[in-house]
Formats: structure tokens, C-alpha cells, sequence
């Protein structure tokens, strides 16, 4: 067993991370040791990077014991990068945290300060080097291999490696080496991956006094969602998910998440909306000393054009009250609370797909959480499409022309005319595609027989040297109205 962790006391009897639990014993048997709990200090992690979100919401993890912040674009609200370290460093302590924190223009560089300084440092952009040149190899993130290796040819720190030729260092230990030393001198750009996705949109509030009444909570809500309807009706859009995070005066982070069935703007619905979630956590929600920021952010949005409709309009898009309850009891007992006979009440939601049966899915109608932009066709779809397209024997003038005359479920039909061909690649990269409708290019036509009926016909398959060798097949796939 060996030292995983150790407090500043432990430190200062001399004894290191690494070293054996019986001889740290032998020499101190009055230490308090308690068990390493990996799990325990990755969760404290993610909780100290939720509350690391009042500062900007490009946080990643850098386990097991940093965090990375890009405070681009951020600084400024604090009073400039020194106030915002400060700021940072002051409320960690007071949470009852050790903290060493480096603020720099990279990655890197950052990570060395924070590690091998003494004290906070805010490295201005370009004065990396004479900063660095000091630290221990080890202050660029370096395999222990390779460290072994650099100190055997006697590089020890990271300016005797900026003076060395970088030929013989790249041939003798690879690339990492010098990648690592280009990203923290930034001659090389090196991103970091955030934890959560960036909002589309956002509004926060910092508060002076810390609140905790549900109906303060609902109040700035109010404020926060007329700060986001101007944003959304510049862009066209309405919030699909949004989410409410609030930040609690001794760090902990309550993330509030609602869905909406149709795209919403109006700062009323998305406050009954929240309404409802707020109701469905209860005592969950623990405001202990208060809240000291709050901030509302759209996740997903979808196209919400403004207009005056009329009467069929808006049967087409459905009853908006019908839509605003859905969204209240799904945010109240959860998406799949509202049922249609056995199922519960869907829409569908586009998928990157090139193959129409599979362009969407059904999900819960009030589940916004996998909206996609809709694939966008020039051509229009028939208005009832099969869920798996059904081979039909056709006959054409010419082998690549628009079919004549096609027999499908032992009935025939004779075309009278014909608009086409739409060719529609296929998916090469899929897997799970039926036997018989393996990846092949798709040629569609519209077609209408003598009584008016129309179809949606497909050839899958190509003549000709371009071919598989195989003739092509014929595919009835939907029907227009």
C-alpha cells in the first residue's frame, strides 16, 4: 500500500506521494489514514466542474485532480483574468478546498504554472518561455519513459529542451515530446474537449444577495427568459430544450432540464413549464444559504418562423394548449407519462440518414433532447411512406428509363406519366441494412397510373460497367395523396 494523497502537515514531516504505507508508518505512527476512494474523488470532480460553470461553460476534466476552464470572452465580467483567478481561488478555499490555479494563453502552459509555481500566475500571451524554461520536464505532461530517457542524456528542464536540436530529439524519442512542448509554447493549438455541450443560447443573473424562495427562483426565471425571447426571434427559433442551473452559495449546482413538444418562446410558458419540474423535485431542490446565480440556456432550438396564421394553419400545426400540457405533465411525471392507448404520444424526429425509411424516428413528443435539423429535399415526399420498401416487376422503354408499366401485390398498373430520376446515394458505412437492400445507389421516380393514383418508385442498382454486376431491382416505396 502507498500514499495516494497527502494534506500539507503530512508534507511537511516529508512524506511524498508514492511512498510505501509501512515506512511512512515506521517514522510517523501517529498518521490518520483513510482508504483512497477513486470513485468517491472523481464524482467530487464533475461537482467541483458543474460549479466551475459560474465562470464559463467551456469546462473540461483533466483527471484525476484538474480542471481546465477557456475563460475566452469571459474574463472581462470579472474585472479582468487576475480578478476572475482570485475570485476563483477565494471561493474554493472558502468550500474548504487546496487549490493551485495558473491562468496562460495555452493548455499547457497553464497546467505547468498551476503545478510548479508557487502561487497563482497569469502568463501574458508570448512570455511562455521565460516562464517555463525553469520547470522540471515533468511540467509538460510527458510519459515516464520518456522522461526517463530525456534525463539520461541529461535534460532535466524545459529550456535545456527548447535549446536542444529538435532533429536528433525527434528521432531518438518520437513526437511527444516536442508536441507537448509546441502546444504549451503555443506553436502549436491544443483544444479542449467540454464536459457539457455549449448552450445555443443563455442568460445568467448575479446576484447580489443570495436567494431561496421558490417564488424568488420563479421570478428571476421570468427575468431571464424575456432576456432570451429577443435572441430567439433574431435567429427564427424556439427553445425546444432548456435548461435552468442554479448555483448555490457553497458550491453545489441544481440543473433543471425541460422538454417542449413544439418550439416555445413566450417567457410564461417556459416559467409554467419550469413550474411543473420545480413542483416534481420538491425538497430535492435544497437551497441551503441561497442561490448567488442562476442562469437559463437553450440546448435545442428548431425553426419557429414569425407570421399571423389563420384557422387551418393552426389545425395543421395542432391545438397550442394541447402542446402546452403535454410539455406540463411530461415535465411534472416524465416523458413517457402521456400514453396513446398503449404507447406513449410521439412525434418523429429527423436522423442523418440518405435512405428515406430511415431519415426518422418516433420518440416521445415532448423528448427534445435528439432534435436535428430536418433533411432538406428539393424533391417532394409522398405523403404515406412504407416502413420497408416492397419489390415490384416493372417494365421500361429503355433499361434506365421511367417505367411503363409496374405489377405490385399481384395487381397491375399501367404509367401514364412520369418525373424522374432523383438519384439518392447509398449508405456505404451502414451495417444493419436488410439482405436484399444492401448499399447501392437509388434512382427514384414519381409516377401516376390511369385512375390518378401516384407512387414513389425506386430502381436500386446501376447498369453497366458502373454496376455490381447484378441487374438492378425495383422498389415501390411510398404513395402521394
Amino acid at each position: 500500500m502507498r500514499i495516494a494523497a497527502l494534506d500539507a502537515e503530512a508534507e511537511a514531516r516529508g512524506l511524498r506521494r508514492g511512498q510505501g504505507l509501512a515506512d511512512a508508518r515506521a517514522a510517523h505512527p501517529d498518521l490518520d489514514i483513510v482508504p483512497a476512494d477513486i470513485e468517491a474523488d472523481r464524482r467530487l470532480l464533475i461537482a467541483i466542474a458543474d460549479w466551475g460553470d459560474r465562470y464559463t461553460p467551456l469546462v473540461a476534466l483533466d483527471a484525476p485532480d484538474g480542471l481546465f476552464l477557456d475563460i475566452t470572452g469571459c474574463a472581462h465580467l470579472f474585472g479582468g483574468e487576475h480578478r476572475l483567478l482570485a475570485d476563483l481561488m477565494a471561493r474554493l478555499y472558502e468550500q474548504g478546498f487546496a487549490v493551485q490555479a495558473a491562468v496562460a494563453a495555452t493548455p499547457g502552459a497553464a497546467w505547468a504554472a498551476a503545478r510548479y509555481c508557487e502561487g497563482p500566475l497569469c502568463i501574458e500571451k508570448g512570455a511562455e518561455v521565460p516562464v517555463l524554461a525553469p520547470f522540471l520536464l515533468a511540467a509538460l505532461r510527458l510519459d515516464a519513459e520518456t522522461l526517463a530517457g530525456l534525463a539520461k542524456v541529461g535534460l532535466k528542464t524545459v529550456g535545456q529542451l527548447i535549446d536542444a536540436p529538435r532533429a536528433p530529439l525527434a528521432r531518438r524519442f518520437g513526437r511527444q515530446c516536442l508536441l507537448r512542448l509546441d502546444q504549451a509554447l503555443g506553436a502549436i493549438e491544443e483544444a479542449i474537449s467540454p464536459r457539457l455541450p455549449v448552450p445555443a443560447l443563455s442568460a445568467e443573473r448575479r446576484l447580489a444577495e443570495p436567494v431561496g424562495r421558490t417564488e424568488d427562483v420563479e421570478q428571476l426565471l421570468l427575468a431571464l427568459a424575456m432576456r432570451l425571447k429577443p435572441g430567439l426571434e433574431r435567429r427564427g427559433v424556439g427553445a425546444r430544450v432548456l435548461e435552468y442551473a442554479l448555483f448555490r452559495v457553497d458550491g453545489a449546482v441544481y440543473r433543471l432540464c425541460v422538454g417542449a413538444s413544439r418550439p416555445v418562446r413566450d417567457p410564461e410558458t417556459v416559467v409554467k413549464l419550469f413550474r411543473e419540474r420545480l413542483a416534481a423535485v420538491g425538497d430535492e431542490l435544497d437551497a441551503g444559504y441561497g442561490f448567488d446565480l442562476v442562469r437559463l440556456s437553450v440546448l435545442a432550438d428548431d425553426a419557429m418562423p414569425d407570421g399571423q396564421g389563420d384557422f387551418a394553419e393552426a389545425g395543421e400545426a395542432g391545438d397550442p394548449d394541447v402542446a402546452l400540457l403535454l410539455d406540463r405533465i411530461a415535465a411534472r411525471l416524465g416523458n413517457g407519462a402521456v400514453i396513446d392507448g398503449q404507447h406513449p404520444v410521439s412525434r418523429l424526429a429527423a436522423v442523418e440518414s440518405h435512405e428515406p425509411e430511415r431519415a426518422e424516428l418516433r420518440r416521445p413528443a415532448t423528448n427534445a433532447s435528439d432534435v436535428l435539423p430536418a433533411n432538406q429535399s428539393a424533391a417532394p415526399r409522398p405523403t404515406r411512406l412504407l416502413s420497408r420498401p416492397e419489390p415490384v416487376e416493372v417494365v421500361a422503354g429503355v433499361p434506365e428509363g421511367p417505367p411503363q408499366h409496374f405489377r405490385w401485390r399481384r395487381a397491375s398498373f399501367r404509367v401514364t406519366r412520369a418525373e424522374g430520376p432523383e438519384r439518392i446515394g447509398g449508405e456505404w458505412w451502414g451495417v444493419d441494412a436488410p439482405e436484399n437492400l444492401k448499399p447501392a445507389p437509388r434512382d427514384y421516380y414519381r409516377v401516376e397510373d390511369e385512375a390518378g393514383r401516384r407512387y414513389w418508385l425506386f430502381r436500386r442498382g446501376l447498369y453497366g460497367p458502373a454496376g455490381d454486376g447484378s441487374a438492378p431491382q425495383w422498389f415501390l416505396h411510398g404513395m402521394f395523396a
